[in-house]
């Protein structure tokens, strides 16, 4: 029964790993705690259920844009769907209501504010609600690299409707996170499903920042037919790198929380409509990302944290083909991210502010596999190399420094591991301070013995050491330099000490594909001719319906008609992403390009 609502709805003959099971899980009424990557199919698992049980089934949804982007694919697909929220006027709001009260819904989707409001959960109360499902659910913990306190509110969901089954769904959670989602939704004896993070489809990147701007259009430039997002810290670097692009002939659009909300909802919905390449953004542009066919994410800037480092870079790829992840880094990144954390209140922060810095310092410098760095974040082991990321492929450069991280270290343990970063690298670097005056450090052995080069790159040995943990700075005592064992062992001669091409290469070169791992549309026999094909028609229709091309159909599943070339009903039903529901709305329009095309 599943698999024939899942034909008809979704249109695909299978379910993914760990669909079915939580589908039914959900079926038999169980509670359901799930962590599945983005793009993993998390939305099917609420709402095939929610077409199956009797009832309402409630989605709390975080963003207003995810709500409506999901909306609009329920609808396309004959799922009776619909939203509540401040963008509606007071007319479609009684409408709403009053198809609730006639049972004409099956899914309603809310924002937790709505939920909090005072009275709302006892109106609930009247729909016949059979099942919670709470998407984007690390909005619940602190832990959580977005943390929204109305998410609290969700906790009187178990107290309010105590027989109904909650399923918690998402992206990225730390067992930690897991913990606190399970305890504040009061889930019982959860079904608990934690999926692999191991996105295969995204090919990881990350190359020494020079010249970011250039850097930056140099790679939208080798891919012209490819949407993506470039991630900024500031408003500023947004507004200066969508000039940049313009200039280069690039359309791309900022988005940022110093912009009126309509500008940002508009900007949003020309992306989405496939109408601009690019979106630059701060971090204020994140969850409420549905695309399916963003083919990179840029990262210009360090992000903040591991967690919001995989968020990002999770928005490539939804549709299971392969895209590219990029990151820039340099030592400039780490001082803006320290003084951002300066200016945090309560030291518990700072703490963990510095923790997450000194994670992503780790995943730039040290020559491990990304991937494998990325997924013991989250607890998952990951054997052998990936094969899709530039450690393991060898497009970035192993250079040895141990001389060198001997001098500083030797610096470190002759000024008694008393000091912090820049008063060892003036050691070192032979300079003329009065605090080095004071302390007599100018008699120490390693003074000056690093003057041939400069601080910049010393700085990036410091940088390296602590993301390979021979050093750290001990946050107890004003972030002074302490040797760890690991760096006593490379002092001592017992091991060598490699840097990554992040520190030692100065070459503003961005590389050309042959870097990245790209199949993309052009993987097996697809007819690019009549791809472009699909696509001018999708939009057309898009444009007619007053949704996103993506909600038609997927760039995976256009790919495939161009591939397979069906000129009849039947035939197109065999396409991945092709239901009854979506053959009977948009057949008509789809199969006669490609018979004209076939014949021509």
């Amino acid at each position: 029964m599943y698999k024939k609502h899942l034909k008809t709805y979704f249109g695909y003959d299978s379910f993914r790993d760990n669909q079915e099971e939580i589908i039914r899980a959900v079926m038999e009424g169980r509670d359901v705690f799930a962590s599945m990557p983005t793009g993993g199919g998390k939305s099917l698992c609420y709402q095939l259920p929610g077409l199956m049980r009797e009832g309402l089934t409630v989605v709390i949804s975080p963003l207003i844009a995810l709500m409506k982007d999901q909306v609009d694919d329920g609808l396309s697909r004959g799922i009776p769907a619909a939203f509540l929220n401040s963008t509606l006027e007071s007319d479609e709001t009684a409408e709403i209501y009053s198809r609730l009260y006639r049972k004409q819904i099956k899914l309603l989707y809310l924002s937790p504010e709505r939920l909090a409001a005072e009275g709302y959960m006892d109106r609930l109360k009247e729909l016949n609600v059979t099942f919670f499902a709470v998407d984007e659910a690390h909005c619940l913990s602190e832990w959580g690299h977005d943390f929204r306190p109305d998410y609290l509110v969700l906790s009187r969901l178990r107290e309010n409707f105590p027989d109904i089954p909650i399923a918690a769904f998402t992206a990225t959670a730390t067992h930690r996170v897991q913990e606190d989602i399970t305890r504040i939704l009061c889930l019982k004896d959860p079904f608990m499903v934690r999926a692999s993070f191991n996105r295969k489809e995204l090919a990881y990147h990350i190359k020494p920042k020079t010249e970011v701007l250039a850097q930056i259009s140099s790679y939208i430039k080798d891919h012209p037919r490819d949407a993506g997002i470039v991630y900024r810290l500031s408003r500023k670097d947004v507004e200066k790198t969508v000039d940049h692009l313009r200039n280069r002939g690039i359309k791309a659009l900022p988005y940022h929380a110093g912009m009126k909300n309509e500008d940002r909802t508009l900007h949003q919905e020309l992306f989405n409509n496939d109408e601009v390449q690019v979106i630059v953004a701060t971090t204020a542009f994140g969850m409420g990302v549905d695309k399916s066919n963003i083919r990179f994410v840029i990262h210009g800037d360090l992000p903040k944290s591991m967690e919001a480092y995989y968020q990002e870079t999770g928005r490539a790829g939804r549709d299971g083909m392969d895209s590219d992840c990029l990151l820039f880094f340099g030592t400039g990144d780490i001082v803006r991210q320290k003084y951002f954390i300066d200016q945090l209140d309560s030291s518990e922060e700072q703490q963990k502010s510095t923790d997450n810095l000194n994670r992503l310092v780790r995943l730039c410098t040290v020559n491990v596999c990304r991937r494998k760095q990325i997924l013991a974040h989250f607890g998952e082991e990951l054997e052998g190399n990936c094969g899709s990321c530039d450690v393991c492929n060898d497009t970035t450069e192993k250079i040895e420094a141990t001389v060198d991280a001997q001098k500083l270290l030797s610096a470190v343990l002759r000024a008694k591991e008393g000091f912090g970063i820049t008063h060892i690298i003036d050691i070192v670097c032979g300079a003329d301070t009065a605090k080095i005056r004071d302390n007599r450090h100018q008699e120490l052995k390693t003074y000056g013995v690093g003057k041939d080069k400069s601080k910049k790159w010393w700085r990036g040995i410091v940088d390296e050491l602590i993301g390979q943990e021979m050093i750290y700075q001990d946050t107890n005592r004003y972030n002074v330099l302490k040797m760890t064992d690991k760096g006593r062992k490379v002092l001592f001669g017992e091991e060598t000490f490699f840097i990554s091409d992040a520190t030692a290469s100065r070459d503003s070169s961005t590389g050309k594909d042959s870097l990245f791992r790209r199949t993309a549309l052009d993987a097996g026999p697809v007819d690019e001719g009549l791809l472009l094909k699909l696509k001018d028609a999708r939009k057309e229709l898009a444009r007619e319906k007053h949704v996103p091309p993506y909600i038609i159909f997927s760039d995976k599943t256009l790919a495939e008609m161009a591939r397979l070339k069906p000129e009849t009903g039947s035939e197109l039903l065999e396409v991945s992403g092709v239901g009854e529901k979506k053959l009977e709305a948009y057949g008509e329009v789809f199969l006669p390009v490609i018979r004209e095309f076939v014949s021509e």
